[in-house]
């Protein structure tokens, strides 16, 4: 565990201060998100077409050469042909949508960097009925034709992902839409906790499939995936859980300065980087509410560490896209540096986990950065 007499902190690292590792899994926080509806969501998930569990990758050679016991990828890129683990939550929270009031007039609509948005179309299409999906002024325009595909409306409005989520939420209000949303507000709870319970079914599965990580390195974003598979771990596995680490791009840390300041913390700018899925500047305020007592540090990465990160997994022939490499560029980041390497407690003996919670969500920036295409990764593999 992390080792507060040597802590580094600094502006792209922060041991948590406000951690208590013996801190049960309490009532108030299996109200937002408890292994029991965990099960629930893994067996509906499970039975929808096409379902399989993501390959947990070993990678030895990563390993050996950050001189670690072993990394483990979770691969997330084949997720229902969406490439995303986004994939289990925006559909999932409207199935739970349509069984609460069924399908008749509804829209559901959200605001997103791409994935999301992607996973509440194509929900929306199976369960037949209206999406209008708000993308920004950074997105691609790959990943908004990806969305498109699936019968959606797409809004292009805003600098940034804040924006959009304020432009649909307007809209969402004028025009009756159902939000469908990965991110939570007050007053706006209930769908939040279904997107982030179906995330959850990467850890269930990560549970079935053997690891036993020392270490978990996962993106941030507003705080939905890390705060899922942290919920998951606490309440299994208690203060013996791994050593949980939060990874966000330098220009969107807004979960590292909520730590800082003891509070959910907005982060301004245009929040510009190439992992789009994470350039989010405002928490969720109940994903905060199991980071802010579970989470054991949180760290930033450049977008350079993304890509190389990018660039080592292609060597290997598994495809990683720009935000599902976040985690692993921040576990190459901290055991490189012998300051983070200590605080962390990681060594030659440690067993790491990172999320690979994308793969080439657009093929255009992927071959942009690697030089291959996916399918010219995939092959060589």
């Amino acid at each position: 565990m992390p080792d507060p007499s040597s802590d580094p902190s600094g502006p792209d690292f922060l041991i948590n201060p406000r951690l208590d590792r013996r801190a049960p899994y309490g009532e108030d926080l299996r109200a937002i998100l408890s292994l029991e509806k965990g099960r629930a969501a893994h067996k509906a998930i499970s039975a929808w077409d096409g379902y399989a569990p993501t390959p947990l990758r070993d990678l030895p050679a990563i390993a050996d050469a950050l001189d670690l016991g072993q990394v483990l990828y979770k691969d997330e890129g084949g997720r229902f042909g969406l490439r995303s683990f986004k994939a289990l939550g925006g559909a999932y929270a409207v199935d739970r949508l349509l069984a609460a009031r069924g399908p008749e007039g509804l829209t559901v609509a959200c605001a997103t960097d791409g994935n999301h948005g992607r996973s509440v179309a194509w929900g929306a299409r199976r369960a037949g009925v209206k999406a209008v999906i708000y993308i920004h002024g950074n997105v691609s325009e790959g990943r908004a034709e990806a969305i498109r595909s699936l019968g959606a409306t797409v809004v292009r409005e805003g600098r940034n992902y804040d924006d959009s989520v304020r432009a649909c939420a307007q809209a969402a209000k004028a025009n009756g839409w159902q939000i469908v949303s990965d991110t939570s507000w007050p007053g706006y709870e209930q769908v939040p906790k279904d997107v982030m319970q179906g995330y959850s079914v990467l850890s269930n599965e990560v549970e079935a499939q053997g690891a036993r990580p020392t270490h978990v390195f996962v993106q941030g974003g507003v705080g939905g995936i890390a705060a899922a598979v942290l919920s998951d771990s606490w309440e299994r596995h208690g203060a013996a859980r791994p050593v949980f680490v939060v990874v966000e791009p330098e220009n969107a840390a807004c979960l590292l300065e909520s730590a800082r300041a003891g509070a959910v913390t907005a982060v301004g700018g245009d929040l510009e980087t190439i992992m789009a899925g994470l350039a989010c500047g405002e928490p969720s305020i109940l994903a905060w509410r199991i980071l802010q007592p579970g989470a054991d540090a949180f760290m930033t990465v450049r977008d350079a560490a993304a890509a190389d990160a990018m660039r080592q997994l292609a060597m290997l022939g598994v495809v990683g896209g720009e935000s599902g490499v976040a985690g692993l560029a921040g576990l190459i980041k901290a055991a490189r540096d012998p300051a983070l390497r200590s605080a962390l407690g990681l060594d030659a003996s440690s067993r790491v986990l990172c999320y690979g919670t994308e793969g080439a969500t657009d093929p255009d920036v992927y071959r942009a950065i690697v030089g291959r295409s996916a399918e010219e990764v995939g092959r060589a593999a």
